[in-house]
């Protein structure tokens, strides 16, 4: 007889596939909101969702790998018709974030990125590395198609990795944060949050739209959010700094204006990845900075309360002596 318990299984596991192509979906939609052509190709300078599915599966482990591949599907028919190279495309973009997965896996990661090695290994590994599977087989199919130039190919294809690259360096970051919060949070610091917030919504916009190079101007605030809030202030930070960055290149406005397209996508990816790098490294070298300097408190402190119990002629913890071979009897000629 078939309990309830294992038809809730087979239901749960298809709503969280569902839920997880439907967020890939949504948020794949909003990547392709801003565009940049690059020799003819059409690329986006942050592509959310590989973020996305690397939160997943780091979350939820390979379970969630129908969805992403699902999603992945589901966004690639939104901009062109079912062909034989589609299911190529869908393979490389669901490769990616596995093989991030795995790599991450692999050297321990952690998903509170509270160590320095877990903001190394995220960005060269999560990122960098394993994005390049992406990127390579997403325009190598566009050569064999004949949609793109064989010369064109190296453009397209940095484009497209950094754009698959800053989508793990800003989102995953982020979705891992919030699942690992506490709610509600700490409103200890709303007046210090607040202040950092109107900073950044006023210097921000003016930096990326301004035609004088301002775009130096967001780095103290990346390095104050991170001195202040961590991971939280400096993550947000270069999301937002990013967003804008890539909204004002793709209007060709501000620092912008006057380069050309394959310009445009050089200094826009590179502003965008030091932002990232910057706000991931900085925060994770703090963070486990004031981590070992709470360890070594605590440790400081059980050590002064050993020494007092000592000086007061008492053992901190006393216990009884353990008697192996059964009760002993008292010496002879006492």
């Amino acid at each position: 007889m078939v309990s309830i318990e294992d038809l809730r299984r087979p239901a749960v596991y298809a709503l969280q596939t569902l839920a997880v192509a439907a967020c890939y979906f949504a948020v794949g939609r909003l990547g392709l909101v801003r565009q940049l052509v690059v020799q003819g190709a059409v690329v986006t300078p942050i592509w959310p969702p590989t973020g996305l599915a690397v939160a997943c599966l780091l979350i939820f482990g390979l379970r969630c790998l129908p969805g992403i591949a699902l999603g992945v599907l589901l966004v690639v028919m939104s901009i062109t018709s079912l062909r034989p190279a589609v299911i190529g495309t869908v393979a490389g973009n669901t490769a990616a974030p596995v093989c991030a997965y795995l790599l991450l896996c692999r050297v321990g990661f952690r998903t509170d990125l509270s160590r320095l090695r877990d903001g190394v290994a995220l960005v060269f590994l999560g990122a960098l590395a394993s994005m390049l599977i992406s990127a390579s087989v997403g325009v190598s199919l566009l050569v064999l198609m004949g949609k793109l130039a064989g010369h064109a190919f190296w453009p397209v294809w940095l484009a497209w990795w950094v754009g698959d690259a800053m989508g793990v360096l800003l989102v995953t970051p982020l979705l891992l944060l919030l699942h690992t919060a506490r709610w509600p949070p700490s409103m200890s610091r709303w007046k210090e949050a607040s202040a950092l917030a109107l900073i950044a919504c006023g210097l921000v916009p003016l930096a990326t739209y301004s035609r004088v190079s301002l775009l130096f101007l967001v780095y103290p605030l990346l390095i104050l959010a991170a001195l202040r809030f961590q991971l939280w202030g400096s993550i947000l930070c270069a999301l937002l700094a990013s967003t804008t960055a890539t909204i004002a290149a793709t209007d060709e406005a501000g620092p912008f204006e006057q380069l050309t397209r394959v310009e445009v996508m050089i200094e826009l990816q590179a502003f965008n990845g030091s932002m990232a790098l910057t706000a991931l490294l900085l925060s994770a070298v703090i963070t486990e900075q004031r981590n070992t300097r709470r360890s070594v408190e605590r440790a400081c402190q059980d050590l002064v309360e050993v020494l007092e119990h000592l000086t007061a002629g008492d053992s901190p913890h006393p216990r009884p002596p353990k008697d192996v071979d059964g009760p002993r009897s008292e010496p002879e000629g006492q």
